[in-house]
Order: C-alpha cells, then structure tokens, then sequence
C-alpha cells in the first residue's frame, strides 16, 4: 500500500521500478534502490550502466518512463532541477558550471532560486565555508582559482539550498589526496547531521572508505547491493563489469634507452585571460619508459599537452624534439609523421567528431600518415579499407557498439575512448601523449587502456602520461613529474615516490618542504 504521509522513520528516498526508455534503448530497467536518513549511499557501474541517467531523473533533468520515486514516503513527480532543490534534493556535477570572470559569490548567486542581495549571499557562503572545513574567498573571481576552489563554490551553493540528499558525481577526480581527504572529512560531517549522500565514483577505495551501503547497475539493472566496507576493490570491480578485472602488469623499468620525447625550456605566453603560462619546462622520455605528469586540474597541462601536440607551435624548433629531431615549429600533422600520436583530454568534440562515424574519424586523423593505404589515386578514399581498420580498432580494445560503423557521439564515454586510443595505438608510434587516459572510464575499460600503454613501451615506444589520477601513475608509470602554475617538477622514480609527497607538490610544495597550510576563508 502506497504510503501519503510522511514517515520520520522511513526512509529518505525510495525508488521503484524506474525505468526510462530512449527509442529502444532501455537506459534504465525497473531500478529499485533506497537511500536512508544519514547515510552515504555508493552508486556504482560500468561507463554506460546507467548511472547518469537515473541521477538526472532524480534531480528533474530528466523525466522517467515508468516507475515511482517516493520522497519522505510519497510518491512525488521531479518535474525539474529547481522542483527537486525544492523538495530537498542538491547535486553537484562532475563538470563544473562556472563563469571565471565572475566572482565565486556571483556564480552562487546565478544559481539560487530564490534571489538574494550579493552581500547577503557572500555572508552566507563565507558562513558556510568556515562551519564545513571549505575555505573559500566569495569575493575572489573564478578564474583564478584552483580547480579544487571552484568544487568547493559547488559544494557551498548546494548547501545554501540546505539539502537533506546531496547527489555527488566523481567528485575527488580533480583534487589532490590532501584535498580529497578534507572532503571526505566534510561528507562524513554531513552525515552526522542526518543528511545523506548519493555518491557516484570509479575510484573504490575511497567508495570502501566512506560508504555505508552501495548499488551496483550494469545495463542499466541493479545487479547488487553490498555493505562496500566488507568488499574489496576486486569484488566491487566484479559486481560491476560481470566478470573479473584483469590486474595491469608491468615488468620492472628498463634500463635507460635513447631520448625519443625531448622538451628544452619549452616557455609559452597564456594565450587569454585564463590560461596558465607555461615557464621553463624541461623533460626527456626514453624508449620503453612511460613518464607521468601529475597534477591539479587547470595548472597548465592542457596549455602543455598543446604545446608537445603541435596544437601550438613553438618559437624555437628545438623547444620540442621527437626522435632527436626538432620538432617546434612542426603543426600537428607534421609531428605524426615523425611518428608521434596524440590523444588530448576532451574525447568529444576534440579527439573525435561527433556526428561523424568511427570509420570518418579515423580517415580524418590518419589521411596523411596512412595516405597509402587509405587513399587511391587521385585522392579516392579506400572505404572498405578504412572500415576494416576500424573495425579492426574496435575489436582490439573491446569497443561496445551499436551497429557496425555508429557515429562517436553514439557511444559511451569509455567506449569512445578506448577507441580513440586504439586508433593511435594502433599506428604503433614511437611517442605517444595521452591526456588524462582514463577519466570518467570504469574499471574494465581504465584496465584495459592503462595496459595497452604498458604494452606499447614494451616495444620500445616513449610515452608521456599526464593524468589526475594519481592511482593511475602510480600503476603504470616509471617515474613521475607534477606540474603547478604552469612549471614541472624533476620527474621522481616511482619506486621513490609516495602519495604524500606527489599530493604535497600538486599543491604547490616546493621540493623538500611541506605545503603552507591552507588559509582560511576571509
């Protein structure tokens, strides 16, 4: 029997059945979960299990096609994310919403249903910063904070909605161990209050670490609930891709081979207002070594990627050299005929063309490397050449379609990558540059990548990792540098290396020093 009036005992939240059907694609399958009064709920699945979909029916952004959703104990319609801020219901996003040229306090502002005076607001986010361990400056502009600031502007403008169920989405993925750990100290005071947390993450330590309960999707099915904190990993791992994570191995470093990446005091000027200038740069990469770049998001990786892609050419051609050959005034093109591949961090819209298939994207990145195969005289495109090798892609690094050659926007976002990465793996480069590999990919796919670039440094290729994962360093990498404010540290062998003392230089330690303590919100 439905129940109509609020129960103080009863659970906060309660789905049934949710299910929403896109054509014939059933994104989510009658879906019961539950989520009680002061807890940290896990929501867990593979890149396409389901998971954004069901979190954006929770929050009024999308509506379902069948099934209930019981809030307090009756059954309600979320018409709308302003209807579901109303009711309680808070999330923040895995990409932020932010305009940089205002202010944090103007950015909360924007956001309110309820219109209030900028001072009142400022009071209001400074409040809120010091009672939760959020330091923050509401009247600093955006774009000129650090990445983990502006999460912070996200966490406190959800708060003045004074939420009882805040949804998370991956949100330690741009943040340092440091900073991750105050945010975890921050949840679990939430949950002390009596609100509770839906928590969306690939990273499962930290799921065993903070999580009173989880749900795990596949297909956009509940496949399991478990109490994450008597799992392992690997179990949790196995809950959501259905069968057993393979565990990435490396062979121990080789000895030290040829330069085939060379960086020499690479500087570059910020090209706007809010890009990182690039100062005194310098990095090698040896034949069969994967080097990794750590860092914060927005300390100038993507100006560096860039720069060593040919997306910005150099004033000094030996400001990058590939193969002992100066390459900086070489574009794009011209440093994949060195034999260098480039897969840059926005898979979207900038590694692949949305609305052009697998087969077109890979004919309009490799036209001039592979002109031979893929093209005939006069310039004639060589179709079924160029679908094999696509699907020939697909097939080595277990890409899940729909129909043999969809377009890109068609595919999940693990998908998508590991094919973009199979298109220049498959070149078999001599160096290759691969900007955040794994973000957002589930545990299959992330294994699945992080050894296909362990197997191509095994032949003797140079690859250059930049990555905020630090896990992921950490697992295929044979030393790692850590870029701030647009300068990189000396690169430190793994085997020397520590959580610590990576997450203390990503905040802007020097060498040998412990980072200045956090300041207060002012």
């Amino acid at each position: 029997m439905q129940t109509t009036l609020e129960d103080p005992a009863g659970p906060l939240l309660e789905v049934r059945g949710l299910t929403k059907v896109f054509g014939t694609l059933k994104a989510c399958e009658a879906i019961d979960l539950t989520i009680s009064r002061g807890e940290i709920h896990a929501l867990l699945g593979e890149n396409g299990a389901g998971k954004s979909t069901f979190v954006k029916m929770l929050f009024g952004a999308l509506e379902p096609t069948a099934g209930s959703i019981l809030w307090k104990g009756r059954d309600v319609a979320i018409t709308s994310p302003s209807e579901a801020r109303r009711r309680g219901i808070g999330m923040v996003f895995q990409h932020f919403s932010l305009f940089d040229a205002l202010t944090a306090a103007e950015n909360i502002m924007l956001s309110l249903d309820d219109p209030a005076p900028a001072s009142a607001v400022a009071a209001r986010a400074r409040d809120l910063s010091r009672t939760y361990g959020l330091p923050l400056d509401p009247n600093a502009h955006v774009g000129d904070l650090s990445v983990g600031e502006r999460q912070r502007i996200e966490i406190i403008r959800c708060l003045l909605q004074n939420p009882e169920l805040i949804i998370l989405d991956e949100p330690t993925s741009v943040l340092t161990p440091q900073e991750a750990d105050r945010l975890f100290e921050t949840l679990e005071r939430l949950r002390s209050e009596g609100r509770s947390i839906l928590y969306i993450s690939h990273r499962l330590e930290e799921v065993k670490r903070i999580c009173d309960r989880a749900t795990v999707l596949r297909h956009g099915r509940v496949v399991a609930e478990c109490d994450p904190r008597r799992e392992t990993a690997a179990s949790l791992a196995r809950m959501m891709v259905g069968d057993e994570v393979q565990p990435v191995i490396r062979d121990k470093p080789a000895a030290a081979r040829e330069v085939l990446l060379e960086i020499r005091d690479l500087d570059r000027r910020a090209s706007h207002p809010f890009a990182v200038p690039l100062a005194g740069i310098n990095l090698a990469v040896h034949a069969g070594e994967i080097l990794g770049v750590a860092g914060v998001a927005g300390n100038g990786q993507g100006e560096f990627f860039e720069a060593v892609s040919g997306e910005a050419l150099q004033e000094r051609p030996d400001a990058v050299r590939i193969g002992g050959k100066d390459a900086g005034r070489l574009d794009i093109t011209g440093r994949r005929l060195m034999g260098a591949a480039f897969v840059p961090e926005e898979r979207l819209g900038h590694a692949a063309a949305p609305f052009m298939t697998l087969s077109q994207n890979l004919l309009l990145s490799r036209h001039r490397t592979d002109a031979r195969a893929f093209l005939a005289r006069l310039g004639i495109i060589r179709g079924t050449i160029v679908a094999r090798a696509a699907e020939r892609i697909s097939a080595a690094m277990d890409v899940r379609k729909a129909g043999d050659d969809p377009e890109a926007a068609a595919l999940s976002g693990g998908n998508l990558q590991k094919f973009v990465i199979g298109r220049e793996l498959d070149r078999q480069p001599r160096v290759m540059v691969v900007n955040q590999p794994t973000w957002g990919v589930d545990a299959g796919a992330a294994a699945r990548i992080r050894q296909a670039l362990i197997d191509l440094a095994k032949s003797g290729s140079a690859v250059l990792v930049i990555s905020q994962d630090l896990d992921e360093l950490f697992e295929i990498c044979d030393a790692i540098a850590v870029m701030h404010g647009g300068r990189l540290s000396a690169p430190i062998p793994v085997a020397e290396a520590t959580y610590e003392k990576i997450g203390l230089l990503m905040g802007g330690a020097e060498p040998g020093h412990a980072a200045a303590p956090m300041a207060e919100a002012v």
